[in-house]
């Protein structure tokens, strides 16, 4: 550090700065506001006190503070506007002879970043404030940021690009708030003021994005003061360069008609006429050179068009001769179609008269064979007739309904094999892999210390010491000891009962399944034989008469005449109603074993 003709002030502030604590140096750093505006000073000796300034480190301290968070810290964000105008103050004017490329490449960005994030904090404060007194005091606060970056640009004009190119100058320039967005094109003014040709040096994007932001503002708003504000720029911005102009007029096409329908007689009719007169000039000097690309693109398309109808012309005989096959084609197509349409409707009709000759013959035959009938058996072969034809009908469902259920059978026993072989594969598989899979060696587990084990002991002795075990006489261990055993007796007891229990249910389960199996692999009636017949009779002697009984209540039921069915009132007293009968066959065990 330069320790000859150092200024006392700047000195004691960088030693106070030094030995304070982080929290009092924001405060701290203000008492530059009153070194640098002292009226003693003048040009050459504000240049020394700034090189001082820089010299000991107190710009870096106001360029670090100025990224903190200042909601946190002692003077809040009054303190940062401050120290930002104090660090714009003390880079401008100030000339780098030793190092310069450090200053000029790396501090400077550094400043115009950081103070770019305190405008961006400032304005999303200032949008979420709810009272008018805090909205004043951020947008005072805005205000003096954005000034100090435009005083910090002015005085190195090579900044304005930096400043253009920041992605949070293009953050804070977007935004609905009106307050900070006017700020922001003024701040934009600026920097075309002070350096015009910045525009021209910057990326396109960047450009575009700008533009873009500009015309958005004029036809999403209308407030006359961002409209005045953002058709001032576009003026400047369309007097700059005539490329400028060309794409405005080319990007943005409804700009004219926006321009004299939305803002005229807004009060910057001046300023919008002339912006109106730079683009309808370039209109016509455009509409010139469009006339003559209409002619150019005409003469084109007209050789174009002869050379594709003499090509056309060529091809001519070839395309009817094809038109002609194409045609020969698809009228013998359609022959062939109505010759078969007529075949299949002759056909059709042809088999709907054998159809009614057959059923005319059949009808025929069945009057022949009624008439050769005597009248008491018409009735019976009538029946005849109709049991056959019902045994007909159910033949053909049950073959069809067999049929379904044996393709869905099919396919669910494919299924169920495919899973098997999945299955016996993927065990396979797994098994050869845990053959596979070699045996982790066996660690022995490490001892414990003695430091270990004699701390693990001293937790054991202090937990004893917070949970003593209860003393218990001798008496009460043998009662508790009587008690135990008594109930491990009744378990013990319980356990029996419901295993014998749990025997008897399954061989009852065991007796009801072989009943089961026997009655659905029993043959049928026509097919029984009295070896059949004895493996359902009963052993029991009371269930053999009780189905015996029964069974000579249902002959004798089927055996009465018709006019003994025919209501309660007609039913004798010896006779037994349906429902007994159905409670009698209910209650009838089946199968032999009770």
């Amino acid at each position: 550090l330069p320790m000859a003709a150092a200024d006392p002030q700047v000195l004691a502030l960088a030693a106070q700065v030094t030995e304070s604590r982080e929290q009092d140096i924001p405060l701290l750093l203000l008492k530059l506001k009153g070194i640098l505006s002292s009226p003693s000073l003048g040009c050459e000796e504000s240049k020394k006190i700034k090189q001082d300034i820089y010299d000991y480190g107190l710009t870096q301290y106001c360029l670090l503070v100025l990224r903190q968070d200042h909601s946190r810290l002692r003077g809040g964000w009054a303190t940062a506007a401050q120290l930002a105008e104090i660090l714009s103050q003390c880079c401008v004017g100030l000339e780098m002879k030793e190092d310069p490329e450090e200053f000029y490449k790396k501090f400077l960005p550094s400043a115009i970043d950081n103070l770019l994030v305190l405008g961006k904090r400032l304005q999303a404060r200032f949008i979420r404030a709810i009272k008018d007194k805090e909205k004043q005091d951020f947008l005072h606060w805005f205000q003096t940021v954005t000034d100090a970056i435009c005083w910090l640009f002015g005085g190195h004009i090579q900044l304005a690009a930096c400043v253009l190119q920041n992605d949070r100058f293009l953050q804070l320039l977007i935004t609905d708030d009106v307050e900070t967005a006017i700020i922001m094109m003024s701040v934009l003014h600026n920097i075309l003021r002070i350096n015009s040709s910045v525009f021209l040096q910057v990326d396109k994007a960047t450009l575009h994005s700008i533009l873009d932001e500009l015309v958005y503002k004029l036809s999403s708003t209308t407030n006359p003061a961002v409209g005045s504000a953002a058709t001032k720029l576009l003026l400047v911005v369309a007097k700059l360069s005539k490329q400028l102009v060309q794409l405005l007029t080319a990007r943005y096409k409804g700009l004219k008609g926006l321009l004299n329908k939305q803002w005229t007689g807004k009060g910057f009719d001046r300023e919008l006429n002339q912006l109106l007169d730079v683009l309808y000039l370039e209109q016509s000097n455009g509409k010139g050179e469009m006339q003559k690309q209409h002619q150019a693109a005409c003469k084109i398309q007209a050789m174009w068009r002869g050379f594709q109808t003499r090509r056309r012309l060529k091809k001519l005989p070839q395309a009817v001769t094809m038109l002609q096959r194409s045609f020969r084609a698809k009228r013998e197509q359609e022959l062939q179609h109505l010759a078969k349409q007529k075949e299949d409707e002759a056909l059709k009709l042809q088999m709907q008269l054998q159809r009614q000759r057959a059923m005319r013959l059949f009808h025929e035959r069945q009057l022949a064979l009624l008439e050769r009938v005597h009248a008491s058996q018409v009735n019976k072969y009538m029946e005849e007739m109709e049991d056959k034809s019902a045994l007909t009908i159910q033949r053909f469902w049950r073959g069809y309904r067999a049929r379904r259920i044996f393709h869905q059978q099919k396919q669910s026993l494919k299924e169920y094999k495919a899973a098997v072989i999945i299955q016996r594969t993927a065990c396979k598989f797994l098994e050869k892999r845990r053959r596979r899979r070699p045996l982790s060696p066996w660690k022995e587990p490490k001892g414990l210390t003695d430091e270990q084990r004699l701390a693990l002991q001293q937790k054991v002795d202090d937990y004893i010491k917070l949970h003593p075990a209860s003393q218990m006489s001798e008496e009460m261990s043998k009662g508790l000891h009587m008690q135990a055993q008594e109930k491990l007796a009744q378990f013990l007891l319980r356990s029996r009962l419901d295993q014998r229990a749990a025997q008897r249910r399954e061989a009852l389960l065991a007796q009801v399944n072989t009943d089961v199996e026997l009655l659905m692999n029993a043959p049928g009636l026509a097919e029984t034989t009295e070896k059949d017949i004895g493996v359902f009779v009963s052993r029991s002697i009371p269930i053999a008469t009780k189905a015996r009984q029964s069974h000579n209540t249902m002959l004798k039921y089927t055996r009465w005449p018709w006019w003994k069915k025919l209501g309660d009132e007609f039913m004798e007293d010896d006779v037994i109603p349906d429902e007994a009968l159905n409670t009698e066959l209910e209650t009838l065990f089946i199968g032999g074993r009770k």
